[in-house]
């Protein structure tokens, strides 16, 4: 495993991490006590930092998490997010009240006397334009109720607003195969200001597995089957915002690109950590098997430029046209 500095926070977390979205819930049937073999299976690999939220299964995935340390000697960094819980889902629902309330739920779920990471959840953009609620987590991390804070974004636009507030400690961003904006103007951005980048939907909700197909089903309860043009949240965050038959056409070309002995998941992680701005990908795993695939990505030789090079023709040709400037 290697390991990057997470922003200004003084921790160095593994470049691949563990996301627990889909323990949780809304990606298919889920037993817990193979969701906890994947939690355990990926610290076993040294894995050291885990991403999770306090509506990922209405709380389900914070305690599973919470029991997973409970077991365990090693130190584990865990990062919630905080405001989905909201209903309506407004700006104006991101105060100190909300917001404390919120921390309160998830240090009873994590059973912790502070969260490592808070992050705030994929807010309205008019969040990013109200100090008032920075405010208030700031005065969170001085009530002893947080270590540090950073925030879940949609857009590069609300990453860079974001970072303007100095105790934002990372950005959690799309960013994968499929999404290559943040390169352009966040990334330089983000390591002039020392912020950690968490890349999330590394795998594009699962295309850039290669394990997918035109026959493939999801079940009623996947937001890849609810969700593929935004009808439950934001489009972009089910298959990276890409047509799933495009989707499935770009990883054809893509095959061929993948080094013998590696696979398709691992050069999509691999891809992703030959940039130096993100500190780690955070891919989800169900059950142990995936977590190793997951985990194995980490050690593997760098990609070569002229591989580099073709992902990048392949996106312009197929991808850029449909999301660059959405996202």
């Amino acid at each position: 495993m290697q390991y990057r500095a997470l922003g200004r926070t003084g921790w160095k977390v593994s470049t691949i991490s563990f996301g627990a979205w889909a323990i949780g819930g809304t990606w298919g049937p889920v037993q817990d006590d193979e969701s906890l073999d994947a939690l355990r299976r990926s610290i076993d690999l040294g894995v050291n930092f885990i991403d999770t939220a306090d509506v990922y299964g209405d709380g389900r995935s914070e305690r599973l998490i919470a029991q997973l340390k409970k077991e365990r000697k090693e130190e584990i960094i865990v990062a919630t997010k905080a405001g989905r819980r909201l209903n309506p889902h407004t700006a104006e629902g991101y105060n100190k009240a909300n917001l404390t309330a919120f921390v309160e739920r998830s240090l009873k779920n994590l059973d912790v006397e502070a969260l490592d990471l808070l992050q705030l959840h994929c807010p309205p953009t008019q969040v990013y334009y109200m100090p008032e609620t920075f405010d208030a987590l700031d005065e969170l991390v001085k009530a002893g109720k947080l270590r540090y804070y950073g925030v879940s974004v949609e857009r590069v636009e609300e990453a860079l607003k974001a970072i303007e507030y100095p105790n934002v400690q990372t950005v959690q961003i799309i960013f994968n195969i499929f999404r290559m904006r943040p390169i352009e103007l966040f990334f330089p951005e983000a390591i002039r200001r020392k912020v950690g980048i968490l890349a999330r939907v590394p795998l594009a909700s699962g295309l850039l597995t290669g394990k997918m197909s035109a026959a493939s089903t999801f079940d009623r309860d996947d937001h890849r089957a609810f969700n593929r043009h935004g009808e439950a949240f934001d489009r972009g965050e089910t298959f990276s915002g890409v047509d799933y038959a495009t989707g499935l056409a770009a990883v054809e070309e893509l095959r061929p690109l993948v080094p013998a002995g590696m696979s398709m998941t691992q050069f999509a992680l691999r891809w992703i950590l030959m940039f130096d701005a993100v500190t780690c990908a955070i891919p989800g795993a169900k059950r142990a098997a995936q977590a190793e695939d997951n985990v194995a990505a980490a050690d593997l030789p760098p990609l070569s430029e002229q591989t580099m090079q073709a992902v990048r023709a392949i996106y312009d040709a197929r991808i850029r046209p449909l999301v660059h400037q959405t996202w």
